[in-house]
């Protein structure tokens, strides 16, 4: 018997509700060249057989000789190797795997010490135990702030703001009425906050920035956040973690939200997942935050111990009142980043950034002086950088870096039709200077 959840009767009732006749009729905007895929699975194999097949699968794989300069929001960080050790011993992966982890001190410990972290990483109050991904984070700030303020339908999000976060907070933030209104770039890549004179800011419940942005342009978080003050708006950063021990944390520019992508943090690029979503807030919203938040306390003999402090999920007691329907938090991925925060500390985090962001300059200059390439914005950046193709389309040099097993970076046209003739480039640690002397030779070799 086929596993089928629902009955002939309610899927007529569902279908009936959407207005569609049958299933054939509700999957009819799919192309009829995606219909019906020749599969060809093989008959049934042993253990050693399969492994002997992917084996052989696997050796048609380039990525792995790759050299990558690719980031927009994923990036390639070296994870020490007590990251993984730590979190595949069994006090530590076991401690979170109860569904009701009241009984387990082990798990509400790790999280609370993981919110320690992201707060003093942002600079911001309070944060909770963490969410699935950056995307999700965001359109949980820009929920946040919508709840926040009463008969304010609209949030304003920069365009520089991932584009794929902004897919994500309009899907997950329409149905519940609020209005996302786009801030364009100015010529320099910045926010322009004066760019939408047609907006009537008193319907407006907050504006959300990303730090660097999208295009790897720095934001001056401060002006952001003293003009939002005087529009008396609400504010949410998206930023990036390792970058934060170098620039000025959200939480000091007066910022009411920060929230961001955790995998920087120790968590591997593993084609997209798990991710860890992170967010912190100011302490006045912290019981409107979505999700659940570790406290610490002192149990009957004065020792200390760890609760639940705030659990405003809709599986608890705020049912059909919960801010959020996030059911579930990363425990596994926020140990991980809490293992990677603590092993290198305040200065091993500043050391990382300042290594990313020496490298990145160095490799803009080098690039720059091929004549090939040019800036396209003047202002600050930290590892990630946008250039401008002088000589050819963009995605000609991409395959030409591809045919030489250099990923080069990210083509702006995918996102940016403005921006169609330019290209995201990305610096970390794991590029060598023999890396960043390869691309330079093969950007200067092209055509």
């Amino acid at each position: 018997m086929p596993y089928s959840p629902h009955s002939d009767e309610g899927r007529s009732r569902m279908l009936a509700k959407i207005g569609c006749r049958s299933c054939d009729e509700l999957f009819s905007v799919i192309p009829d060249s995606l219909k019906g895929f020749n599969w060809t699975i093989p008959g049934p194999l042993s253990e050693l057989e399969v492994k002997q097949r992917l084996e052989r699968l696997s050796r048609q794989n380039t990525a792995a000789d790759c050299v990558s300069f690719l980031g927009a929001g994923a990036y390639s960080h070296y994870a020490p190797s007590i990251v993984d050790h730590v979190i595949s011993r069994p006090e530590f992966f076991t401690s979170y795997t109860p569904y009701q982890p009241e009984v387990s001190q082990g798990n509400l410990q790790a999280i609370y010490e993981y919110q320690t972290l992201i707060c003093s990483l942002t600079g911001m109050e309070v944060s909770q135990a963490s969410l699935y991904e950056g995307g999700s984070a965001a359109a949980e700030a820009v929920l946040l702030m919508k709840n926040s303020a009463r008969r304010r339908p609209v949030v304003l999000v920069s365009k520089g703001v991932h584009p794929l976060y902004r897919q994500v907070i309009t899907t997950y933030c329409e149905p519940s009425g609020t209005v996302i209104e786009e801030i364009p770039l100015k010529e320099d890549g910045t926010t322009d906050l004066q760019g939408r004179e047609d907006i009537t800011l008193d319907q407006v419940a907050g504006v959300v920035v990303q730090q660097p942005n999208f295009l790897g342009v720095i934001e001056d978080l401060e002006s952001t956040a003293g003009w939002a003050a005087g529009q008396k708006l609400m504010t949410a950063a998206v930023v990036e973690p390792v970058s934060l021990s170098v620039l000025k944390p959200p939480g000091e520019c007066g910022f009411d939200i920060a929230v961001g992508e955790g995998q920087p943090l120790g968590l591997a690029l593993s084609y997209g997942g798990p991710y860890l979503g992170f967010m912190a807030a100011t302490k006045k919203l912290m019981r409107k935050m979505p999700g659940r938040i570790a406290g610490r306390t002192k149990d009957l003999d004065g020792k200390d111990g760890f609760v639940l402090a705030l659990q405003t999920r809709e599986q608890h007691i705020r049912r059909e009142k919960a801010t959020s329907n996030i059911c579930t938090n990363q425990a596994l991925c926020a140990l991980a980043a809490s293992v990677f925060m603590n092993w290198y500390g305040p200065r091993g985090l500043r050391e990382l950034a300042a290594l990313n962001a020496r490298r990145a300059h160095f490799a803009c200059s080098e690039l720059v002086a091929t004549g090939r390439l040019e800036k396209r914005f003047s202002t600050p950046f930290f590892n990630e950088f946008t250039l401008r193709v002088k000589d050819g389309p963009v995605e000609d040099l991409l395959d030409h870096l591809a045919e030489k097993k250099i990923i080069g970076g990210l083509g702006l046209g995918r996102f940016y039709r403005e921006y169609g003739d330019s290209l995201l480039v990305a610096v970390t640690e794991m590029n060598t200077r023999d890396d960043i002397d390869a691309l330079v030779r093969e950007v200067g070799a092209w055509r």
